[in-house]
C-alpha cells in the first residue's frame, strides 16, 4: 500500500467525519452519514495499521473516529433503567433458549445418579469401599442432617449461596472447553446416588429425600440451567450453522452469560431455603411447599415470561447497535 495515494484517496471522507463528528445536533440524513462514515473508516484505520503500523495519517483517523463515537454512543445508560429490561426482557429470553437443553441436562443427571445408587446399593464391596460401617452410618443418622444446622443459618446461607453461585458460573464461564460442564453434571449426579445409597442402605431413605426436596428443587434446576449454558456456547462454536464461529459465539456468549448474573439471586432464594427453611422444626409438607413455590415461581419466569419475549423477537443478546457492526464495511 504507499500510504500517501490512499491517504489523498481518502482524504475527503476523513475530512466529512472529521466535520459531522464535532456537530452537537444532526438531521436524520447526517446521523447516518455519520454511522456509515464512522464503519468505513473503521475499516480505512484497521487497513494502514495492518500494513503501516503507527502513523500520523492513523492517528489523525482514530481521533475522529473516537470523536465520531462519542456522538452515536453518548453517556451510557442508567443502570437503575437497564436493570428491567434486563429482568424483563433478557434474562427470561436467555432462559428460554436453553429450556429443552435445561432438561436433558435434568434427565441425565437423575439417570446417572440413579444407576450409581442402584450399583452400590447392590454391591456391599462398593458400599465397603466409600468408608466404615461405623462411618457410613454415623452419616446416615447423624452427618446428614446435622449439616444443615451444625452453623447459623445465616453464615450456612452465605455459604452455600457463594459456593452453587460460583458452579453455575464456572458453568458458563468454562463451557466453551466442552469437557468442564460434563464433569461437573456427572460429579453432581456421582454425589446424589452415593447420598442416596448410603442413606437406603440404614433406612433413612425418606429423611434424605426430605432434607433435599426443600431446597434442592430450586437449587438443582439452577445448576442444570448453568450447565445448559455452558453447553449452548461450546455447541455455539462447533455448529455456528451460517455464520461464522466468532459470530455464534459472540452472540451465545453475550446472551446465555446473562444467565450467569440471574441465576446469583436464583440461588440466593435457594440458600436462604436450604439456610432457614430446611433445618426449621416445621411439618414436612410446608418446607417441601416452600420450595416447590420457588421452583414453580421460577419455571414460570422461564418458561411463560420467557416463551412471551421470545416470540416477540428477544434472544437475551444485546440490541443490533449496542452490539456492534459484526462485520467489516468496505469502503
Amino acid at each position: 500500500m504507499d500510504l500517501d495515494a490512499y491517504s489523498a484517496a481518502h482524504r475527503d471522507e476523513w475530512d466529512r467525519l472529521d466535520e459531522l463528528g464535532r456537530r452537537r445536533d444532526y438531521t436524520g440524513r447526517e446521523a447516518d452519514e455519520l454511522i456509515e462514515r464512522y464503519q468505513s473508516g473503521s475499516t480505512q484505520l484497521s487497513a494502514i495499521k495492518t500494513v503501516a503500523g503507527s502513523t500520523a495519517q492513523g492517528d489523525r483517523l482514530s481521533v475522529s473516529l473516537s470523536r465520531a463515537r462519542l456522538r452515536f454512543t453518548g453517556a451510557g445508560t442508567n443502570i437503575l433503567r437497564q436493570l428491567p429490561v434486563f429482568f424483563a426482557i433478557h434474562l427470561p429470553a436467555a432462559l428460554y433458549r436453553i429450556r429443552w437443553l435445561t432438561l436433558a441436562v435434568a434427565v441425565a443427571t437423575f439417570v446417572i445418579a440413579g444407576l450409581y445408587a442402584i450399583w452400590i446399593s447392590q454391591n456391599p464391596a462398593v458400599l465397603a469401599a466409600l468408608g466404615s460401617n461405623e462411618d457410613l452410618k454415623k452419616l446416615a443418622e447423624e452427618d446428614f442432617v446435622d449439616y444443615y444446622s451444625e452453623n447459623p443459618a445465616a453464615s450456612f446461607t452465605g455459604q452455600v449461596w457463594t459456593n452453587n453461585a460460583w458452579i453455575a458460573a464456572q458453568c458458563i464461564a468454562f463451557g466453551i472447553l466442552g469437557v468442564f460442564v460434563p464433569s461437573v453434571i456427572f460429579q453432581n449426579a456421582q454425589n446424589l446416588g452415593i447420598n442416596a445409597a448410603v442413606m437406603f442402605e440404614f433406612g433413612h431413605g425418606d429423611v434424605f429425600f426430605l432434607y433435599i426436596l426443600p431446597h434442592g428443587l430450586l437449587e438443582l434446576t439452577a445448576i442444570f440451567v448453568a450447565a445448559a449454558a455452558g453447553l449452548r456456547i461450546f455447541w455455539a462454536w462447533v455448529a455456528p450453522g451460517a455464520k461464522t464461529r466468532g459470530q455464534s459465539l459472540a452472540e451465545n456468549g453475550r446472551s446465555l452469560f446473562t444467565v450467569a448474573i440471574g441465576l446469583v439471586f436464583v440461588l440466593l432464594v435457594s440458600g436462604v431455603i436450604e439456610g432457614f427453611v430446611t433445618p426449621a422444626p416445621w411439618p414436612w409438607p410446608v418446607k417441601i411447599g416452600i420450595g416447590a413455590l420457588a421452583l414453580g415461581a421460577f419455571l414460570f419466569y422461564m418458561l411463560y415470561l420467557g416463551r412471551r419475549v421470545a416470540q416477540a423477537g428477544h434472544t437475551g443478546d444485546l440490541e443490533e447497535f449496542e452490539a456492534g457492526a459484526t462485520q467489516l464495511v468496505a469502503g
